[in-house]
């Protein structure tokens, strides 16, 4: 079901985290008969929700540490389109952390086709409740983001991360403080 493991410990560790699943629902699609571009992200964000719990930062350990997440940054590409009924699969890939943020890559496959219909890279900021300002990850969440990244790391770059939108063309107006 996923691409490929490795172990840390007695852990094996999805290379890229394989989990999430769901279906393109009718009041998630528009007048073109798919997805609807808000619903894109929507998707995402309960795959994010998946991969938070799975590297710790579940619900009841930001109810006991009184922390939370918040999206710093992200990027949606739309690759190819998904209509009503089809299933989704998600893949996540961890590229970077530090003690406050993790910044990590969603694909979005047609479950049964196979195809890639869209990524969405995020940055996500540690937020303590109480301060709303960032505030370290435990060690214990970072022991475990650190061997994720090492497992992560034999996967390459995708080539969707860190994108510039933009047309090809160069610019047809001068620049600014060209005479």
């Amino acid at each position: 079901m996923f691409a490929g493991g490795y172990t840390a410990g007695a852990v094996e560790i999805q290379t890229p985290f394989d989990h999430y699943r769901d279906v393109v629902r009718p009041e998630w699609t528009d007048h073109n008969q798919h997805l609807n571009v808000g619903y894109y992200v929507l998707v995402f964000d309960f795959a994010t929700d998946d991969f938070l719990d799975y590297v710790g930062l579940t619900t009841a350990h930001r109810e006991a540490q009184q922390i939370s997440t918040f999206c710093l940054e992200g990027h949606v590409t739309y690759q190819r389109e998904v209509r009503e009924g089809a299933p989704l699969r998600f893949t996540t890939q961890l590229l970077d952390f530090d003690e406050k943020r993790i910044h990590y890559l969603h694909k979005m496959f047609h479950a049964e086709e196979g195809y890639l219909a869209a990524t969405n890279e995020l940055l996500s900021l540690h937020v303590s409740q109480a301060s709303r300002r960032a505030t370290p990850m435990t060690q214990e969440i970072q022991a475990w983001l650190g061997e994720m990244q090492r497992a992560h790391d034999t996967l390459g770059r995708p080539e969707e991360v860190g994108r510039v939108m933009g047309l090809r063309a160069a610019p047809t107006t001068p620049s600014a403080g060209a005479a």
